[in-house]
C-alpha cells in the first residue's frame, strides 16, 4: 500500500473533499415540487379560428387577378395532398399544366416581360 492511504493528514484530506461534495445537494426534487406548485397552471382553453388556407397573409396588400387566385389555390391543395411545404419547381410546372395552362407561343425573354409592366 502507499504510505498515502495510511497518512492521517491525507486521509483527513480526502474526507474533507468529500464531504464538501456531499454536503450540498442541488438537484433535489423537493426544491422542483415546490417550485412546479408555485407555477400558474397550464393554459387549456383556446379558441378556434377560421384561418385563411388559400393566400399567404403577407402577400394581402393587393388585389390579385382571378387567374392569380385559381393559381394560389391550386398550389396549395397540392401541398396539403402531397405533403410537401416546398414544392420543386417540376411540381409547380405540374400544377399549372393540371389547371388548363399550356405554351401556345414563342418563349419571350423575361427582359421583356419587365419592361411591359
Amino acid at each position: 500500500m502507499p504510505a498515502t492511504l495510511n497518512d492521517p493528514a491525507a486521509a483527513k484530506k480526502r474526507a474533507s473533499h468529500v464531504n464538501r461534495l456531499a454536503k450540498v445537494e442541488r438537484r433535489s426534487h423537493a426544491r422542483r415540487q415546490a417550485l412546479a406548485e408555485d407555477a400558474p397552471p397550464p393554459v387549456v382553453e383556446r379558441r378556434v379560428v377560421e384561418r385563411r388556407k388559400q393566400i399567404d397573409p403577407t402577400t394581402c396588400e393587393r388585389d390579385y387577378s382571378e387567374d392569380e387566385v385559381d393559381f394560389m389555390r391550386a398550389m396549395d391543395e397540392y401541398k396539403r395532398l402531397a405533403g410537401r411545404q416546398f414544392p420543386t419547381w417540376s411540381e409547380v410546372l405540374e400544377v399549372v399544366r393540371a389547371i388548363g395552362y399550356e405554351r401556345v407561343n414563342a418563349p419571350v425573354a423575361i427582359a421583356t416581360i419587365l419592361k411591359d409592366e
